[in-house]
């Protein structure tokens, strides 16, 4: 067997550099690169190693481990999982820094590589600066934080245990139904331990998507229970995109008359045109998808885990014979809340239930129901995003400004957001054509992937205009990233909500009855007046274009100039914190307070008592 000596680091790299896709019968590199912030814990083992494969495999420099882990994920996601990048990290906080990107991968069931470095394997020079120490684990370090949000974790304590451990993370990474977060964890005295590799670990290997056809038994059942259906809806999630299914699903729905709603994931699968396309569900849903959802005597979840935003804290359904097909590439999804599970590529799933039910369609008056519903609701949605009456003078809602951005876009942009009382608005009316049209982190809801997650889909697509909406909350926690896409020069237009807090929040304290506190600035407990934050003046600061503007008619016009400048540009607008779209939607399940002093809480919580009979018990 020949062999070549390298460190532990250097056989790394080089092996992801060997990793290749296949993507339209186009032959790629899996990794589009690896993100770094360097320190003790990496920048002696791993950042030599990535300095030497940097014509094969591009480092990018990041400014915070949270907003590249970001990045990476929404590169993940645009590219519908099939190329991935990796982030790497020092020991103790920039290790942990991570940890909550790790946590948006894992929800969201996207491929990340984490290599953060972690403590001596030897121990001679412990504790290193940043370890942390359990007085009753001596093998314990902050990387063990990465293992309950990891798909995969393996910490490398001798350098030839990389061979299997990569193997293995690799496994993961391209599996569709394992997809998530992969973190090898890297001793940094043994990222510098040379060891022979076999040459063969060096190999090239082309990794395709693999298509799982479903089980005849789960077939026969999932069609048997089709076509007993009188009231069937359809759901598309995430999955329905990852697969590439989208197309088929759109002609399954109008060729079998099956109305089809959209998660937060799934949103854009199914274009906005499509005459049986009932738009968001849940919770941030429409009311036409909302509708049907309570009637339906059968779902067909097509790649969705039907969290609680989608089912309305599983209040939403009140057929009490509904059924639920689970298409889903994982077991685990496909079989949640008493489905009957069809565990298959979505892509292949459909056209096995395509295939037989035959002539089979919905009924007619079931599709005039949806139709009916469909136009109903965008006759009313519109209200809510048309231009404000100029004459009162009044804070646009973030309705209304989405309205604005609408205005302005064009078929191939992409709308990126994630927090929030944006990502509710959005799902009720950001009209798009186009797959990965819409661009929603709403699996962990992780305020601060905005500006990051932007990044990275620009990163994925650099050819479409990519409009990133967030909040002044959002924005607060995390814009370092901005300045990386004016470094990159890869421009990104940001469009920033100013409602002076927490504006989503603070309309949930007071649904729940609680007295505004802690989350507009006013209601906060400082002693002077609140501040008024100048967030061009900061963008600006950071390389980036950017204005304020006074009005929608000039956020649109500055939408333009931004578009046509070809540089990064930040757009900031005043909004009304307590605006929202009264339309549409459905009850979200947040704990009330069984007692209290406050009169307004005690008559939350008996509304909420009432909602929960609602909800279905053994699911």
């Amino acid at each position: 067997m020949n062999t070549i000596r390298l460190t532990m680091a250097q056989a790394l790299v080089r092996a992801m550099a060997a990793q290749r896709c296949e993507i339209d019968g186009e032959i790629l590199p899996i990794f589009g690169g690896v993100w770094g912030i360097f320190g003790h814990g990496n920048v002696a083992g791993l950042g030599e190693a990535l300095h030497g494969v940097r014509d094969n495999l591009p480092t990018f420099r990041g400014h915070n481990e949270q907003g590249m882990v970001h990045a990476a994920v929404a590169y993940a996601k645009a590219m519908r999982r099939r190329r991935f990048m990796a982030c790497t990290s020092s020991i103790g906080p920039g290790a942990l820094n991570m940890v909550t990107g790790a946590g948006v991968a894992h929800v969201n069931r996207l491929p990340v590589l984490l290599l953060p470095g972690d403590v001596f394997a030897s121990r001679l020079p412990d504790p290193v600066l940043q370890q942390v120490e359990d007085w009753g684990d001596g093998t314990a370090s902050a990387s063990d934080c990465f293992r309950p949000v990891s798909r995969y974790f393996d910490r490398i304590t001798r350098p030839e245990q990389l061979v299997p451990a990569f193997q293995r993370a690799m496994s993961v990474l391209t599996d569709p139904a394992e997809c998530g977060p992969v973190t090898l964890s890297l001793c940094q005295d043994v990222q510098a331990e040379a060891f022979d590799y076999p040459e063969s670990f060096f190999a090239e290997r082309i990794h395709r998507l693999r298509r799982q056809a479903p089980d005849a038994h789960e077939l026969e059942q999932a069609v048997a229970a089709i076509r007993a259906a009188k009231r069937p809806l359809v759901i598309a999630g995430g999955g329905a995109l990852y697969s590439g299914a989208h197309a088929a699903l759109a002609r399954f729905c109008a060729g079998r008359g099956v109305p089809v709603c959209e998660t937060q994931g799934g949103k854009s699968a199914i274009p906005d045109s499509h005459a049986l396309n009932m738009g968001g569900i849940g919770v941030s849903g429409s009311s036409a998808s909302n509708t049907l959802a309570a009637e339906a005597d059968l779902i067909l979840a097509v790649g969705t885990k039907l969290q609680d935003f989608t089912t309305g804290s599983w209040a939403l359904f009140r057929d009490p014979g509904l059924r639920i097909v689970g298409l889903n590439a994982q077991p685990f999804d496909a079989a949640k809340h008493q489905s009957l599970p069809l565990v298959a590529d979505a892509l292949a799933g459909l056209a096995a239930l395509d295939s037989a039910l035959g002539d089979w369609r919905a009924p007619g008056d079931w599709r005039d129901t949806a139709e009916r519903a469909r136009a109903e609701w965008r006759e009313r949605a519109a209200r809510f995003t048309a231009l404000p009456d100029p004459d009162r003078n009044e804070k646009p809602s973030d309705a209304q400004v989405i309205g604005a951005v609408l205005r302005q876009s064009q078929p191939d942009d992409v709308v990126v957001c994630a927090a929030g009382g944006l990502p509710a608005e959005l799902h009720k009316h950001w009209r798009t054509e186009r797959a990965g049209g819409y661009h929603l982190e709403y699996g962990f809801s992780c305020m601060g992937y905005e500006i990051a997650g932007g990044l990275g889909v620009k990163m994925a697509d650099p050819d479409r205009t990519v409009i990133v909406m967030v909040g002044d909350g959002s924005y607060m926690m995390m814009n370092s990233e901005l300045q990386s896409a004016v470094m990159l020069g890869l421009p990104i237009v940001v469009v920033l909500l100013d409602n002076n807090g927490y504006g989503c929040i603070n309309r949930l304290q007071q649904a729940c009855g609680g007295a505004p506190f802690n989350n507009l600035w006013r209601d906060s407990m400082h002693q002077a007046e609140y501040p008024s934050i100048d967030f061009a003046a900061h963008a600006r600061a950071m390389g980036a274009e950017a204005e304020k503007v006074s009005d929608l008619p000039a956020l649109e016009a500055a939408i333009e100039r931004a578009r046509a400048s070809g540089r990064t540009s930040l757009i900031v607008i005043d909004t009304d914190p307590m605006a929202t779209t009264t339309v549409g939607g459905a009850w979200w399940d947040v704990a009330v307070p069984e007692v209290s002093v406050r009169e307004k809480v005690l008559e939350a919580q008996g509304n909420y008592v009432t909602q929960r009979k609602h909800q279905r018990i053994g699911h």
